[in-house]
């Protein structure tokens, strides 16, 4: 068996063979040390007598206080195998079954052997036996040496636990910062808090993830303020208010996201112009109505994945005709389809990698059951296939099957109806990304788990979880990132070489595999480990990034339609910060608090009260800091008690920095992009008034046929000057001028460089036929002019505009009538 495709069987078989070191031992169980209590993990003799229906891990009971590191039976474990009476064992480990009448027989014993895990005893090997004989000679050293063989598989597990862990960790960081750019949507926020949270922590098992936002972080919320909460519970007129957001129950479905993602991310890399949208998986129609849509819009690409190919294939076949190219991502077209291009997992090959993953699982063979979404979907259907085509021949033998059609209320009841109704049954394969886990809980309720092998598709959240607990055997993942990103990608070299030169270079099939990785919690040789996997699918969706050519004449624009987009359950509501809460508590001391909701001490807390009602026994507030400034606080709730440990705790620290970070960069963001707003409206007003005093500071008027007056009031700059003679050149033309009175009586100053600008203004009205008359020279600037050597070169000057306006008239014709009336 190996070690890291099924830990269950593994530590199943030691303990069997450590029994078999013991004559006359009729019961043998491993329970491993999680915090202060035990947990059981494998057990031999004890179906059906464990806590809730036999469930595995299931609580074993709590350690000495004496000797941590021992069972409270048995504190003197801490130190080297002992012997107990077996009614003191199960009375501490299962007190249910210790009360039965005459169970267990007088005289029984239990033989607690430590099981060593990085330099203590981290799990107890419990041997049940007839009598009181200790262990000795070559039977001691035989359960000893089995007992080493468990510390190494746990060790082993642990360590590649831990790495999972921490690979989790550091992808929900990455998507926390990601998720904020240049603003924050605090719904999407903390969904993707409470999603990474339950897949990086499948311990605690929170039930519910809320994340409570001050409204206004100015003043109140600072710490150095020394905040404070003093303020009654009727939410009057001044007092803090929060906004909470409170997570959906059901994890978000993480592979049509990280397919957008693949999408979007092409686009950039490519500077083109992508759209994603999606649709509920039952809304084909739906999907043609988008498909319409990008007709009428005359997108230049749209890739698709199709919930009902045949009932698409109008569409696709329009949108062909209309000179748009189609391609299919995640699911193939119908056969005979117009569409270009298949980009997604081969289905067939997938589920002969299945099939070759459950076939190591149940050597001895067996029965199982297989429950996909809907048998009617292709992918569906090549799956099961190729996961019959790896098992023929072998013992192993398909004996139901099961369609939830994409309800997962449905999935978990039909997969508890399928394990229930067949106690023999042995194996479970989900075809699509919500069996899985459907089978997995079904094990779970009905004391099968970790017994029962199950092969799932695809890593959403409790997958992920199921994994590391040992109910989910192995998981084949699609590469949906990179099948949004190539889906991308061919219709960028559709569209820029052409439809014919693109297919050139692609495979005769018309189909491009995006491939598939079989995913185990630890490395096997067939297998990649879940830690390892997490960091390479991060490395490939850089390695398969490639840059588009800019500066094209028009800008592409692509369309890629998704299925299945989640039903957002998440919700807000406004509160007041109160006294008597979690949050207020949390908010006025600026750190972390875990209290258990059943304690006394804390019954004055009304979401305390209210959390105890609906089943929560621990309690977790953790602030939001922000250099000086408490932004909100992460409330989470279990049902387990003692959920938060201190791992647990520096996690959820951790995130709430980081969470802390984006919101506060976000809103600085949006501060900023306000501001620039308003200095760009400031500017074009600004701008607008200069163009208006320019107009009215300089205006052109005609006085008499072929004369035309223009006043300069204020300096004239460079900048002024071109505008200056652009709108007298304009005018000149127009009325056909033929003396231009520039009257600069308003100017501030007539200096070396005005001088310039004015005779420029001259010789460029003598290129049209008109003369330049200078009027209303102060003799302060005559006298400067002099001084300095300032030359007008041949411009006519007049003291006064009615003098300048003699000589126009004479040199056109004209004359001055005065009379009196």
């Amino acid at each position: 068996m190996t070690t890291g495709l099924d830990v269950f069987s593994t530590l199943h078989d030691l303990v069997r063979r450590a029994m078999e070191g013991l004559p006359g031992t009729r019961r043998g169980s491993l329970l491993i040390r999680t915090g202060r209590r035990l947990s059981y993990r494998a057990i031999v003799g004890l179906d059906g007598l464990l806590p809730g229906q036999g469930n595995m891990p299931s609580d074993g009971g709590v350690l000495s206080e004496s000797a941590p590191f021992g069972p409270a039976a048995a504190p003197e474990a801490a130190h080297g195998p002992c012997l107990v009476p077996a009614s003191a064992w199960y009375r501490a480990h299962l007190p249910e079954r210790a009360e039965t009448p005459g169970w267990p027989l007088d005289g029984v014993h239990v033989h607690v052997v430590p099981v060593p895990m990085f330099g203590a005893p981290g799990a107890y090997l419990a041997l049940e036996q007839p009598d009181a004989a200790p262990l000795s000679g070559p039977w001691r050293a035989l359960v000893e040496s089995i007992a080493v063989s468990v510390g190494v598989v746990l060790e082993r597990r642990g360590l590649f636990e831990e790495k999972a862990q921490s690979a989790q960790e550091l992808r929900l960081l990455e998507e926390v910062l990601s998720s904020v750019a240049e603003s924050v949507e605090l719904l999407e926020l903390i969904e993707t808090l409470a999603d990474g949270i339950r897949s990086a922590q499948t311990g605690p098992r929170w039930n519910t993830i809320d994340l409570a936002i001050l409204e206004d972080a100015g003043g109140e919320g600072r710490v150095a303020d020394g905040w404070r909460g003093s303020y009654d519970a009727s939410g009057a007129r001044g007092q803090p208010m929060i906004r909470v957001y409170k997570a959906p129950r059901r994890p978000m479905t993480a592979y049509w996201n990280n397919l957008r993602d693949g999408a979007l991310a092409a686009g950039r890399d490519l500077r083109v112009g992508v759209e994603f949208r999606s649709v509920m998986s039952a809304a084909a129609a739906a999907q043609e109505a988008l498909l319409e849509e990008g007709i009428r819009r005359r997108v230049d690409g749209i890739a698709i994945a199709p919930i009902d190919p045949v009932a698409l294939e109008p569409a696709i076949a329009r949108a062909m005709a209309a000179g748009i190219p189609v391609i299919t991502v995640d699911t193939p077209a119908a056969p005979g389809s117009r569409s270009l291009l298949y980009v997604g997992t081969d289905n067939r090959a997938a589920g002969r990698i299945a099939g070759e993953a459950m076939l190591r699982l149940m050597p001895q063979g067996g029965e199982i059951t297989v429950q996909a979404e809907s048998f009617a979907v292709p992918n569906a259907q090549g799956r099961i296939e190729g996961f019959r085509e790896a098992i023929a021949g072998s013992s192993v033998r398909v004996a139901s099957l099961s369609e939830n059609l994409f309800d997962v209320e449905s999935a978990i009841a039909l997969a508890v109806d399928s394990v229930r109704s067949n106690p023999g049954l042995a194996g479970a394969l989900g075809v699509c990304s919500e069996n899985g886990p459907s089978l997995g809980l079904a094990s779970m309720k009905l004391g099968r788990s970790g017994d029962l092998k199950v092969v799932a598709f695809d890593l959403v959240t409790s997958t992920v979880a199921m994994l590391q607990d040992g109910v989910i055997h192995a998981a084949i993942v699609q590469r949906e990132y990179d099948m949004g990103y190539r889906g991308v990608q061919a219709l960028y070299e559709m569209a820029t070489r052409g439809v014919p030169e693109a297919l050139a270079d692609l495979p005769a099939s018309r189909c491009i595999d995006t491939g598939v990785d079989l995913v185990t919690l630890e490395r096997t040789p067939f297998s990649s480990a879940l830690s390892d996997h997490l960091a390479s699918s991060s490395a490939r969706r850089i390695a398969n990034r490639r840059l588009g050519a800019g500066g094209r004449e028009r800008a592409l624009d692509f369309l890629v339609i998704g299925m299945a987009q989640r039903e957002s359950l998440v919700d807000d509501e406004r509160a007041p910060v109160t006294d008597d809460s979690l949050v207020g508590r949390v908010m006025r001391s600026c750190s972390s608090l875990v209290i258990d909701a059943a304690s006394s001490e804390h019954q004055r807390f009304r979401d305390v009260a209210e959390a105890r009602r609906s089943g929560a026994r621990t309690l977790v507030g953790v602030p939001l800091l922000s250099r000086e400034a408490v932004l909100g606080v992460l409330v989470l709730a279990s049902p387990q008690p003692d959920a938060c440990s201190a791992t647990d705790l520096a996690l959820i620290e951790r995130v709430a920095a980081v969470a802390a970070v984006a919101i506060e960069n976000a809103r600085l963001l949006s501060r900023i992009k306000e501001r620039t707003r308003a200095l760009e409206s400031l500017s074009s007003r600004q701008e607008a008034l200069l163009e208006t005093i320019a107009a009215m500071s300089s205006p052109v008027v005609p006085i008499a046929r072929g004369v035309l007056v223009m006043p300069i009031v204020g300096a004239l700059d460079t900048h002024r000057s071109g505008r200056f003679i652009e709108a007298m050149l304009r005018e000149i033309s127009e009325h056909q001028a033929r003396v231009v009175i520039i009257d600069v009586t308003g100017m501030a100053v007539v200096d070396a460089s005005a001088a310039n600008h004015l005779a420029q203004a001259a010789r460029a009205a003598g290129l049209l036929g008109a003369e330049v008359v200078l009027v209303g020279i102060a003799p302060e600037a005559a006298r400067l002019m002099v001084e300095q050597g300032l030359d007008l070169g041949a411009i006519v000057t007049r003291s006064t505009l009615e003098l300048g306006f003699s000589y126009a008239l004479g040199k056109t014709g004209g004359r001055v009538v005065q009379g009196r009336r």
